[in-house]
């Protein structure tokens, strides 16, 4: 730059709202949304989250009118987490026909068609009566290896039922490879896997545990879940999953992480998904009650601030919200 004062004067582009708006580097649009929901089995109308203020468990009918608003929004996708009436030791209702999920998949994809991408949550949290995100030995640790079966089951039941994508959240080594290969055996080598790649052991996970009922009865998830000091160890995590064949990568938590959502971004060539969790919903929400903060402009901020650093596809809880606001 050779031009200096008062010749340069960078603020003539921002003098007005449609200056700006033209100008602008980042945007929105709906399409990369992704809405995150919760189906809960034996509940007859919606139960609000009190951590989470508009947030609900859905009924199967309540969910599908809030995914069918979702897509005339324009929302790209959805999200789906599912909380069965009864839990056990193997997660049994995961890959049950008849379980919540699997039934709230074909309704969705009877009623939705390809008007939004249909993506499940593949893990064994929700369903797990101790709350673990795998099968556990008799010492109480999770098996590694014997958990891959179950989500090469669950991946299957998923895709059966209807699903366009999962996302294998466990942080389980070797989880993409068991997905693709049991998709693939299964007859279904088009469904696609967005890998929960960089998944970070965060505190800001709270009121999701409340809305999806998998709180650990015991310890934590530190031995799977990525330490929060760490940063060139979601590299390899990300690499990895691509050499298994996730089509996808995602980190979570998004907001405390843009540094890895860059980093992640600067490294890879398939699409970088960032998930907005409940926490970074939660706090902001607190914050505007309280009036301590301009609400709608905070939600736009903090969305950009995450497709800024490199974010393609942005799971958020107000997608439908801002999608609507967008459009």
């Amino acid at each position: 730059m050779s031009a200096q004062f008062p010749v340069a004067r960078p603020r003539r582009l921002r003098r007005t709202p449609a200056l700006r708006r033209m100008v602008a580097e980042t945007r929105l649009a709906p399409a990369e949304l992704v809405l995150p929901m919760f189906v809960k089995e034996g509940i007859g109308e919606p139960q609000p989250v009190s951590s989470m203020p508009g947030v609900f468990q859905h009924t199967r009918d309540s969910l599908r009118k809030a995914a069918d608003e979702a897509a005339q929004a324009g929302v790209g996708g959805i999200m789906l987490f599912g909380i069965p009436a009864v839990k056990d030791g193997a997660g049994s209702a995961a890959d049950d026909p008849g379980g919540i999920v699997q039934l709230a998949l074909r309704d969705l994809a009877s009623d939705l068609g390809d008007s939004l991408v249909i993506t499940t949550d593949l893990c064994l949290d929700e369903y797990t009566d101790h709350g673990h995100c795998g099968v556990l030995t008799p010492a109480g640790e999770i098996d590694n290896d014997a958990t891959l079966e179950r989500y090469a089951s669950i991946a299957v039941a998923q895709a059966e039922a209807g699903a366009a994508v999962v996302g294998p959240s466990g942080m389980m080594d070797g989880q993409v490879a068991a997905i693709r290969a049991a998709l693939d055996g299964a007859g279904h080598p088009d469904i696609a896997i967005m890998a929960y790649s960089a998944k970070y052991a965060s505190a800001y996970y709270g009121p999701f545990r409340e809305a999806a009922e998998c709180a650990p009865r015991f310890g934590d998830r530190s031995t799977h879940q990525q330490d929060p000091a760490n940063a060139a160890e979601s590299l390899r995590e990300v690499l990895l999953d691509l050499d298994e064949g996730a089509d996808m990568v995602m980190v979570k938590p998004a907001g405390a992480y843009l540094d890895v959502v860059r980093r992640v971004r600067d490294a890879v060539d398939v699409p970088v998904v960032a998930y907005q969790v409940s926490g970074e919903y939660a706090m902001i929400e607190a914050a505007a009650e309280k009036g301590w903060i301009d609400r709608d402009r905070t939600i736009m901020e903090s969305l950009l601030s995450i497709r800024r650093a490199g974010a393609d596809v942005v799971l958020t809880y107000w997608a439908s919200e801002v999608a609507r606001r967008l459009t």
